[in-house]
């Protein structure tokens, strides 16, 4: 049949090739962006999945930068630590020193000089340690916030460093000045030694919670970005071969409408 009203090949054609140049251009976005999913109008449900998934891998890799920074807060702490213990540990001798009796009044008194002075020099690092502009010896705990970004998901750590100086570790009212006194010191320094002990010991535990919390952090931040991976981005060797039969269909499609036309302008030689 012959119309000369309507074609219906040559709507069929057109039809097929509008449908596959809207492919191909949603190949191309793909192979451009590298991501199959580029709006909700590709895969609602993944698009949901991918930004869930998203979501997560924010908060853990925040999460994981915070433990970092306690932690490298806390090791600042235990550093300075380790260096009041070794100034103990000088205080120790010099009060053994001084309780031993043997020294002259000159000698008890450079020997309390001393040993003053290293009073002192524990204060100083007390109140003069900082990390990031904050103050490392303090009566305030350091808080570690970490979220998976689920509500259930989030957890605190804690550690208290507490305050330093002669004072908290009950050593300011000590002197080396006779043999009394100088065993008496001896016995605080002890003591002080042990409390400073115990602190350096509190903040190695949460060094390592701190730290085994990042580890599980870091492996769930790569294992969601594999899964985040899987659901939107594009498999780029499946892409290029459906690019390359979009542009064949492409091709055929255009072809064909062109005979569609030529089909039509054959009616006219029927008039002539």
């Amino acid at each position: 049949m012959i119309s000369v009203l309507n074609s219906v090949s040559q709507l069929g054609a057109e039809n097929a090739l509008s449908s596959t140049q809207a492919s191909l251009q949603k190949t191309l976005l793909q192979l451009s962006t590298g991501l199959k999913i580029n709006s909700g109008a590709d895969d609602a449900a993944g698009l949901s999945i991918a930004a869930g998934l998203g979501a997560n891998i924010a908060a853990l890799t925040q999460s994981s930068q915070n433990a970092s920074n306690s932690i490298g807060f806390l090791q600042t702490a235990d550093g300075a630590l380790s260096q009041v213990t070794s100034l103990l540990n000088q205080a120790v001798s010099l009060a053994t020193e001084a309780a031993n009796g043997q020294l002259t009044a000159a000698q008890n008194t450079a020997a309390d000089a001393a040993y003053q002075s290293i009073l002192t020099e524990i204060t100083q690092v007390g109140s003069t340690t900082s990390f990031n502009g904050t103050a490392v010896f303090s009566a305030a705990p350091v808080t570690t916030f970490t979220s998976d970004g689920t509500v259930g998901g989030t957890a605190t750590v804690s550690t208290t460093t507490g305050a330093l100086s002669s004072t908290t570790l009950a050593l300011n009212a000590t002197d080396l000045t006779s043999v009394a006194k100088a065993t008496a010191a001896l016995t605080a320094i002890t003591a002080a030694i042990n409390t400073v002990a115990g602190v350096r010991g509190t903040i190695g535990a949460s060094v390592n919670q701190l730290t085994a919390d990042t580890s599980v952090q870091n492996t769930e931040v790569t294992n969601l970005t594999g899964a985040q991976n899987n659901v939107q981005n594009a498999d780029i060797g499946t892409t290029v071969a459906k690019m390359t039969q979009y542009n064949v269909l492409e091709q055929t499609g255009m072809a064909a409408l062109s005979q569609s036309n030529q089909a039509q302008q054959a009616v006219l030689k029927l008039l002539q």
